[in-house]
């Protein structure tokens, strides 16, 4: 007698990176993602805690071409190399690898930080981590595997507020705000940025008015600018 045995498939191999300071969170995503389709996949996980190990894993040429990047918004900075959100590490990815398909988590609820990581990023997955479950990510997963977006319940509510709702500034105005946090002297400015003196002058008596700023100190617009992720 003939057996007509059908052979199985290989898995498909798929890289993932995972970066998050909280090692819980990391756990969590890691258990999510083994359960998914195992049958189909074999997952390589690869995890940073921060801005700089997550670049160095990103930047050594011994690591594989990412398939899926899970990045946490929020976490210490790489100040030496300019990153300082996993919004940074995303751009970083997505010119070092292109094909990566990125999913950004992040506290923030912010109607314009939340437009200006879509607008800047387009990520494949944007989740607000308070709209996160055990469930909720696998289908997020899902959603990103098969080539869809997936936006948590919460930023579909938000980018479907009304656009007089947003605030935006233009990028002489963000470069006035990082130079503000970085403690660079006005009629310094000028060799930074390529207008007037004047002209930059204006421009924060106009950040401060359109923040809403009373006391007018550039401690308080830069508070107001950061909390709204305007820089």
């Amino acid at each position: 007698m003939t057996l007509n045995l059908t052979p199985i498939p290989p898995l498909i191999s798929q890289n993932i990176l995972i970066v998050d300071d909280h090692p819980f969170i990391i756990e969590g995503y890691k258990n999510a993602i083994t359960r998914y389709n195992p049958k189909e996949y074999d997952f390589t996980i690869l995890q940073a805690h921060d801005c700089r190990s997550a670049y160095d894993l990103i930047e050594d040429e011994a690591t594989p071409n990412f398939d899926v990047a899970f990045l946490d918004i929020s976490m210490p900075a790489y100040e030496e190399k300019d990153i300082f959100s996993g919004e940074d590490l995303a751009k970083l990815l997505l010119t070092k690898m292109p094909h990566c398909k990125i999913i950004l988590l992040t506290m923030y609820t912010e109607l314009l930080k939340i437009k200006t990581i879509i607008r800047t990023i387009n990520p494949n997955g944007l989740i607000i981590k308070n709209d996160l479950t055990f469930d909720e990510l696998l289908f997020a997963f899902d959603k990103v595997m098969k080539n869809d977006k997936y936006y948590s319940q919460s930023v579909v509510k938000m980018v479907n507020q009304s656009a007089h709702n947003s605030i935006e500034i233009d990028e002489f105005d963000k470069q006035i705000l990082f130079h503000l946090s970085k403690q660079t002297p006005m009629d310094q400015m000028p060799q930074y940025i390529p207008i007037s003196l004047n002209a930059l002058e204006r421009r924060k008596v106009n950040l401060k008015e359109l923040l809403k700023i009373k006391s007018g100190s550039d401690e308080e617009l830069l508070k107001e600018a950061k909390s709204k992720g305007l820089f």
